[in-house]
């Protein structure tokens, strides 16, 4: 589909609703903003969102959906008996445990399924914490290829290298056959992760033939992975989490020291500023 043909069709789906920009935005959880920009072709309209947005109006209204169409984004979290926030409703002055509790770690778990691709997101810490999570992946047969992202250089024991190639040195040496390794190192923050992943599946698998991807990060660090993963993808990849727990901001002892719970709730904080500045859309949990 065209720019211009997505442009009008989202035009089309919001004026058979009879609501004006504001009011669209309001109804489908969509920050008012990215509606506008997408009206006027600032930005790119996701042609798998697009599609599901139309669904949701001419066939879930009929049949009295009423479910969020970004539910699928962050994970189904409203079975919990607390009333649900919003990220946007968030004081960052003002996180409890509570709401870390809620927005980094609730609902983030592994299904165990088998995928096409394990996608290990880069950092000076993963070939520490989150290779050997994807090593044992790996071994168990859950997937046959590994994708190591992370193109910022650091100074590690070993000498200067990517955050990629340091992580592929400990694979290998884990156990992960060199030829199942495919290396992304252009990246430098998690969007970058997600976008130059994109690339390297395209180019080593063809897009559409992947189902199902795991997705390996930090535990802490993997509401927002995950989110953004699932907005960048296309709908029909499935994205697993599999959380790496490191030694101070697992779920169940972030809070209990200084370094834990200021990087626990900075993470929080990102995820709020990631819905202000239109990384994602606003979500609730």
């Amino acid at each position: 589909m065209e720019k211009e043909e997505k442009v009008e069709l989202l035009i089309e789906l919001r004026k058979a609703e009879g609501l004006n920009r504001k009011e669209f935005a309001r109804k489908y959880e969509i920050p008012y903003p990215t509606i506008t920009d997408w009206e006027m072709g600032k930005r790119r309209i996701p042609e798998y969102l697009l599609r599901l947005l139309e669904y949701r109006i001419r066939v879930g209204e009929a049949s009295g959906t009423n479910s969020n169409i970004f539910d699928y984004y962050v994970g189904n979290t409203k079975h919990c008996s607390y009333h649900p926030i919003k990220i946007s409703e968030i004081d960052t002055n003002n996180i409890s445990n509570e709401i870390v509790d809620r927005v980094l770690f609730e609902g983030i778990e592994d299904t165990d399924e088998s995928v096409d691709c394990i996608i290990v997101l880069g950092s000076s810490k993963a070939s520490m914490y989150r290779i050997p999570v994807a090593a044992e992946t790996y071994k168990e047969g859950r997937a046959d290829k590994i994708l190591l992202s992370g193109g910022s250089i650091r100074e590690f024991a070993e000498g200067s290298m990517s955050e990629a190639e340091h992580m592929r040195n400990t694979a290998v040496s884990m156990g992960v056959n060199p030829e199942d390794i495919i290396m992304e190192m252009r990246s430098t923050n998690t969007v970058e992760n997600m976008l130059g992943s994109l690339m390297e599946l395209q180019s080593a698998f063809c897009l559409n033939n992947i189902k199902r991807v795991l997705l390996v990060t930090t535990t802490y660090h993997m509401r927002r992975s995950l989110v953004i993963a699932r907005y960048l993808f296309p709908k029909h990849i499935e994205i697993i989490p599999c959380p790496a727990d490191d030694n101070n901001t697992r779920r169940d002892n972030w809070m209990s020291s200084d370094d834990g719970r200021n990087r626990a709730i900075a993470e929080v904080i990102k995820i709020i500023a990631c819905v202000e500045n239109g990384v994602f859309p606003d979500f609730e949990i």
